[in-house]
């Protein structure tokens, strides 16, 4: 499992000053770290876990550590060219769009990455919060 690392300084490109979110790169391993057809666990407080994958070219991926079918972890799935099998029903998912395969249906939402001096870099800004359990759920009675 990887945890955060350091965070790299981010630039104001364009879109920052069009007043879009900036992108918050931030290194979470080298990229050797990450096998080919393999796959690495990111965990940050308060977020959905990410998937990062590593193809057999050496590409590399991200995506929510979730599969859009029943919620399976895809980083225990099997890697296989640019797609990944979910360990729980094997649907297929794309690594480039998180999309099942079809006759499958559902996307998982995807993350930008890059590789920054040999680092895997993921935008601190791309991830999806954790629900919010409500008060009446995880009150007395619940």
């Amino acid at each position: 499992m990887i945890h955060e690392q350091q965070q790299t300084p981010t630039g104001q490109g364009p879109a920052a000053a069009a007043g879009q979110a900036r992108a918050a790169w931030h290194s979470v391993c080298p990229v050797e770290a990450i096998p080919r057809l393999g796959a690495r666990r990111v965990e940050r407080a308060g977020f959905a876990p990410v998937a990062v994958f590593r193809a057999d070219d050496g590409a590399v991926f991200a995506l929510v550590d979730r599969c859009p079918h029943k919620g399976g972890p895809l980083s225990q799935g099997i890697v296989f060219g640019r797609s990944v099998a979910c360990p729980l029903h094997n649907w297929t998912i794309g690594l480039a769009d998180g999309c099942a395969a079809a006759p499958d249906s559902g996307c998982t939402p995807r993350l930008d990455v890059r590789l920054e001096n040999g680092m895997v870099q993921l935008d601190l800004a791309q991830f999806e919060p954790l629900p919010v359990a409500s008060e009446a759920a995880t009150g007395p009675g619940a």
